[in-house]
């Protein structure tokens, strides 16, 4: 008689073997055509300077098109995100205070492990959202769920 494990196995392993070894931990989400912003935040001043708009995402990563050339894989970005509530969820979650609350915005940093040019004044980067917490990010990966994937 075979258990649940075995058969669970099995299946991955015929899902792996069938389309190859899934690499990612969190689908990407296309969301180029909303043509959202991402700020690069001054934490000390609370303020934020556009960096790019969000090409895709996902609940660990984001690959932006900048104009600001002067990134470098490796770079520790501090920077924030503003997304729109989406068929009545929101995309974080504010647990500073007694309860929850949702909230639009995250700020954090982004470790950049990719710049690839687009043209002669665009790049495009991408990277990890790397002190998400583990509610933010599940949440995040709910919000995404409604929205269309990523090639």
């Amino acid at each position: 008689m075979t258990t649940l494990h075995e058969l669970a196995r099995k299946s991955a392993k015929s899902a792996t073997s069938t389309r190859g070894a899934e690499r990612r931990q969190h689908r990407r989400h296309d969301l180029e055509q909303q043509e959202l912003p991402i700020d690069r935040w001054d934490g000390s001043r609370r303020i934020g300077k556009v960096f790019g708009k969000i090409v895709d995402i996902s609940a660990s990563g984001v690959r932006i098109r900048t104009e600001q050339k002067d990134i470098r894989p490796d770079h520790q970005i501090r920077v924030r995100l503003e997304l729109p509530e989406y068929a009545g969820i929101s995309p974080f979650i504010d647990n500073s205070n007694d309860g929850l609350k949702p909230k639009r915005e995250w700020v954090g940093w982004m470790a950049v492990t990719r710049v690839t040019p687009v043209d002669t004044k665009q790049v495009e980067v991408a990277g990890r959202l790397v002190d998400m917490d583990e509610m933010d990010r599940g949440m995040l990966g709910l919000y995404l769920s409604t929205q269309p994937l990523a090639a």
